[in-house]
């Protein structure tokens, strides 16, 4: 306890400092944070929270394939990933963005494919010979993107006529585009998910960057499940609660999820750098994805 003249001292100091006392008296010192997800809990599940029971997981050992297709002049290289065993199985189309699709981006699309789905990755810098992290955005990848989709379209083994679309950085900007400025949204795409996307036009300027947002996404139709970390940096997170205030105010399924403790690659950060809590945002945020597709390409 404290004397009452070193208490009044105490407060004193903390009143100067702008600290609420009430905190102090009352040992409240606890940040409360509310994430779009907690406003309206609409994850909530009355199976597990009643009855004690968690959704099985599928899976499903995984088969790769190397194919290409023509998209204008160039030949676009892609890695078909498919569950082994008979199908047919729901195809997505997964982007990758300015990392380009390496050992470590490519494990996104095997995991979605043990999760019982035709996954098609184009691997669009290595077809048109462009260097890995570019800073500028080439406005042609779109339709490359858009392209890749109708190559996932006319695969065999795919179950129903429509497919989801899948990304990260900027695949998320360049799915955008295609399933907006190429029409795919209308030709057979069924929902879009993307982690930590970039929602606004790489060439434009820092201030757009963070205050604004690529009017594209306002034309997006389809159902949308985005993913981020709490630490993402300001100039990403913030166009994507924008739009979701947008999506809301339009009565759209734009659905946002902030995972605490963790920023941006949490889904492929590396073992020497990677957390317990980047393990517990990937996996949840894969099982989510799988149900979201599933029940946007098989729901009756």
């Amino acid at each position: 306890m404290l004397r009452s003249g070193t208490r009044r001292l105490t407060l004193t100091l903390l009143l100067l400092l702008g600290v609420s006392t009430n905190a102090v008296a009352t040992h409240e010192m606890w940040v409360q944070h509310t994430y779009p997800q907690d406003q309206d809990k609409w994850w909530w599940d009355d199976d597990w929270w009643e009855h004690g029971l968690l959704p099985v997981p599928r899976n499903h050992q995984v088969v790769v394939e190397e194919a290409s297709y023509d998209s204008g002049a160039d030949e676009i290289p892609v890695t078909i990933y498919r569950p082994a065993g008979p199908g047919p199985y729901p195809g997505v189309l997964f982007q990758h963005g300015r990392r380009g699709l390496d050992d470590l981006t490519g494990l996104h699309p095997r995991r979605l494919a043990a999760r019982g789905f035709v996954v098609v990755a184009p691997d669009i810098w290595g077809g048109r010979f462009m260097n890995t992290y570019p800073i500028g955005h080439d406005y042609t990848v779109e339709k490359d993107v858009a392209k890749g989709i109708e190559f996932l379209m006319r695969l065999s083994g795919l179950a129903g006529d429509h497919v989801c679309v899948v990304s990260h950085t900027r695949g998320g900007y360049m799915t955008l585009k295609a399933l907006v400025n190429e029409n795919m949204q209308e030709k057979g795409v069924a929902c879009y998910v993307s982690y930590y996307p970039h929602f606004q036009d790489p060439n434009l300027p820092e201030p757009a960057q963070i205050y604004g947002y690529e009017p594209a996404v306002e034309k997006l139709m389809v159902p949308a499940l985005i993913f981020f970390g709490e630490h993402e940096q300001y100039q990403r997170y913030r166009p994507i609660l924008e739009v979701a205030k947008f999506m809301a105010r339009e009565g759209r399924d734009f659905r946002v999820i902030v995972y605490p403790g963790v920023g941006r690659g949490f889904d492929f950060r590396p073992p020497n750098v990677r957390v317990f809590a980047d393990d517990l945002a990937a996996k949840d945020a894969m099982m989510r994805t799988a149900t979201f597709i599933r029940h946007h390409l098989l729901a009756p």
